[in-house]
């Protein structure tokens, strides 16, 4: 077995003295694995992957991404968040730079890559989402679905060996989340590593190795994406299925 490229090892998080919001989470996560995880809000699917590039902390356990543990050691937070690329709900743009500027912003600053050279870099990771032709623009001249597409491909540009969804089309209108959607199907197919907190079970089924669920805290029940659907074997599962899919 190659080691995992993510590991959660008896993980726990709480917020103040009470709020106990992962509780004894073990995961692991094989290089290339696209993992959907879903569950009811508050369930800590969001504090899990925030984890991952130390957005949040833990307190306990051990959380090992890319062979690099996690704890208060600066540089080894900087290694792991240059492995791991990071999209949000909301689109997290600099309004006030094109699009263009947003996604070479890092690297020049950053990464110290020269401006033709991020450039270049940004115009391919536009193309990759399909949205090149946009880079003049300035993010509010753009709709919600082309401004997530913008994060991707500003997340691209770092060229992480992972990349992180957070809930990616839930601020978006319905007829967005296609477009948003269809670009992350075509990243899962070249063979990144993905996990993905998204109620949307279409495309899990369409994308994921395994669907996590979630509740209180705890990893409840995890699956291949046609037994976790058709044959669920938990009762908090079978609820919030039955919620979302309406049966």
């Amino acid at each position: 077995m190659t080691e995992p490229i993510i590991r959660f090892d008896k993980v726990n998080k709480w917020y103040g003295n009470d709020f106990h919001v992962l509780r004894d989470i073990d995961l692991d996560v094989a290089k290339g694995e696209r993992i959907v995880i879903c569950g009811p809000s508050g369930s800590g699917k969001s504090t899990l992957i925030r984890c991952i590039n130390r957005l949040e902390e833990h307190q306990q356990g051990h959380l090992i991404v890319d062979g690099i543990e996690l704890t208060d050691d600066i540089k080894a937070i900087d290694q792991v968040r240059k492995e791991v690329g990071m999209v949000f709900q909301q689109f997290n743009l600099f309004p006030h730079l094109t699009v263009l500027e947003n996604l070479t912003l890092s690297p020049m600053w950053v990464g110290k890559v020269p401006k033709k050279e991020a450039e270049e870099k940004a115009m391919a990771q536009l193309e990759r989402v399909r949205i090149a032709n946009q880079a003049s623009k300035y993010p509010l001249q753009l709709s919600g679905g082309q401004q997530q597409r913008v994060a991707i491909a500003r997340a691209l540009c770092l060229k992480p060996k992972i990349m992180l969804f957070d809930e990616p089309t839930s601020a978006l209108d319905p007829e967005m989340i296609k477009e948003v959607l269809d670009v992350m199907i075509e990243l899962a197919n070249q063979g990144i590593t993905m996990i993905c907190v998204t109620h949307e079970m279409g495309f899990a089924k369409a994308v994921a190795d395994r669907v996590i669920f979630m509740d209180q805290g705890q990893i409840v029940e995890q699956n291949t994406p046609e037994e976790f659907f058709n044959n669920p074997q938990n009762e908090r599962s079978k609820d919030f299925l039955s919620k979302i899919l309406g049966h």
